[in-house]
């Protein structure tokens, strides 16, 4: 009996089947915790019920709780009661602070704010230091657990405001002062938005800068440069970072985000094979959807942000301007500026593109096609009104990804599940992944296609993001691991969530269990905030 427990301690979980995170063969089995760990693991019947509580899980599968490699969700803590729709579906620690967007350190000059509200709902606190967003989280407490990332933008946007176009030597001393600040009070890594203003205009010498400032084995995690028809650059500059910094790379939401593209995902897969056997630690992450969300400004060419978001905005009031980005968004080679630029309006069309959260809310739910038929304009300058007026607060969903490169990124080995989820409180219409990202591949890719046995979903759904982000107490079944635990019946388990209701809760999860205590029992929530913040181990 571990010291300081007493048999009412004790939790059973009996009768059903272990699937422990390994990829190991799944075998019946009953499991034993005691306060916040795994104490014991047995086949049915040998360990004792007495005097324990015995939860009876007959017919359904007891797993590792899942990690979310790639959420936005840093104000979970600080906003009541917290990221509800992952722990619906089973996640229960969460990597946050993804493509360069970061809660802190976020007092800074007003592009910072501006910078922040694309990502998170506006009117929330500003931090002087990342160490200062710890201390609020801490206070607010957690429901899942959470790992947090700083991002690049913050820290471009803090050095050098509104001339973040450039990086002055000083600026660059600046960001590199901010992240080792961050990393002394937890952060696990650098996190870039590189499709984005300001971390577009970051290069990868600069970067590598950042990413070696931090300690040994903090991971660099970004939003590539490109993800459509020149993904290879995309990669070679990651890697090149990777290299160059001596660190991890995580690669954000990997996908083939270009039809002319369509059908590379087996050559860019092997590519990143052979990248991790000449050396390179690389990880990828997936969501099970072929379409994505992002801002709808990055519908535009680059030079049209060239400036900061004020120039954006200015460009896009003016009518001939409008006019000669309507012709390159449908005709990228029109122009050579924009070589190596993915159109995803030339991928998704303007019917395949959503609005999906704006400032005002005013458009959400609209394709644009719909908002050009409801306004009376073109295409093009519907898409630009909302921009304007929303302050370049406006989120899409877009149909950018082929069925065939979608299996073939979740077949690979090394892909972890990230739900690239918009956080709490911010639009009413999220992309419906942020609830139904890790019950869909149970229900649709596990059981239904059979891309992926359960055991290998289970694996890249705890202990691959575990080893990889260095979180050495979750991610297995194991004795003495943190008793962060699901329950689900694999022949009911689904995602509920749509374009039109993408928060509806899943089906077929029956218990979730962060630190040994109970959070989730069928679709409710207990009322219990159970999880932690966690610290890197290395």
């Amino acid at each position: 009996m571990p010291e300081g427990s007493s048999v009412s301690d004790y939790i059973l979980f009996a009768g059903g089947t272990v699937v422990d995170g390994t990829g190991a063969k799944s075998s019946p089995g009953d499991v034993l915790v005691s306060a916040d760990r795994i104490v014991d693991i047995r086949p049915h019947g040998q360990i004792s019920h007495d005097g324990k509580r015995v939860v009876a899980i007959d017919g359904k599968v007891i797993a590792p709780g899942f990690v979310d490699v790639h959420s936005h969700s840093d104000n979970a803590p600080l906003y009541a009661p917290g990221d509800l729709p992952k722990i619906r579906q089973g996640v229960t620690t969460e990597i946050v602070g993804n493509c360069g967007f970061s809660l802190a350190p976020s007092d800074g000059p007003p592009e910072v704010t501006a910078f922040l509200a694309q990502c998170f709902p506006r009117g929330g606190p500003v931090f002087r230091s990342f160490a200062d967003y710890v201390d609020a989280a801490d206070q607010g407490g957690y429901l899942t657990n959470l790992a947090a990332l700083v991002g690049e933008g913050n820290l471009r946007l803090l050095a050098h405001g509104p001339a973040s176009g450039s990086t002055s030597p000083d600026g660059l001393a600046t960001m590199i002062r901010h992240i080792r600040e961050a990393c002394d009070a937890g952060a696990f890594g650098l996190s870039t938005g590189l499709a984005y203003v300001p971390g577009m205009f970051g290069t990868a010498e600069q970067i590598s800068q950042l990413v070696a400032a931090m300690p040994a084995g903090r991971v660099y995690a970004t939003h590539m440069r490109n993800e459509g028809s020149r993904i290879t650059d995309g990669i070679a500059e990651a890697v090149r970072v990777s290299r160059d910094s001596g660190h991890p790379v995580q690669i954000s939401h990997l996908k083939i985000a270009d039809r002319s593209n369509w059908g590379a995902a087996g050559e860019i897969l092997a590519h990143l094979d052979n990248e991790r056997r000449a050396g390179t630690r690389i990880g990828q992450d997936a969501y099970p959807y072929t379409t994505s969300s992002m801002m709808l400004s990055s519908c535009l060419p680059p030079w049209v942000l060239d400036g900061g978001v004020d120039a954006m905005l200015e460009r896009l009031r003016d009518r001939q301007t409008r006019q000669r980005i309507a012709s390159e968004v449908l005709d990228p080679t029109s122009n050579p500026h924009n070589a190596g630029w993915d159109s995803y309006i030339a991928t998704a069309g303007y019917t395949g593109i959503r609005v999906a959260s704006t400032a005002t809310g005013r458009y959400d739910h609209s394709t644009i096609t719909q908002l050009a038929q409801r306004l009376d304009l073109e295409p093009f300058d519907a898409l630009a009104r909302v921009v304007v007026e929303e302050g370049n607060v406006a989120n899409m969903i877009a149909s950018l990804i082929d069925d065939r490169d979608l299996e073939a990124i979740l077949r690979h080995d090394q892909t972890m599940i990230g739900t690239d989820g918009a956080p709490p409180g911010f639009g009413k219409a999220p992309h419906p992944r942020v609830a139904g990202t890790f019950v869909k591949v149970l229900g649709e890719f596990v059981r239904e296609k059979r891309v992926l046995t359960l055991e290998e979903a289970v694996r890249r759904m705890s202990a691959l993001p575990a080893e990889f982000f260095g979180l050495p107490d979750r991610g297995t079944i194991a004795a003495g691991k943190v008793a962060d635990l699901v329950v689900f019946d694999p022949e009911t388990v689904r995602d509920n969530a749509n374009y039109d209701e993408p928060l509806r809760p899943p089906t077929g999860i029956e218990f979730v269990y962060v630190g040994g205590r109970s959070v989730i029992e069928g679709p409710t929530w207990t009322g219990i905030r159970s999880g932690s913040r966690l610290e890197p181990v290395r």
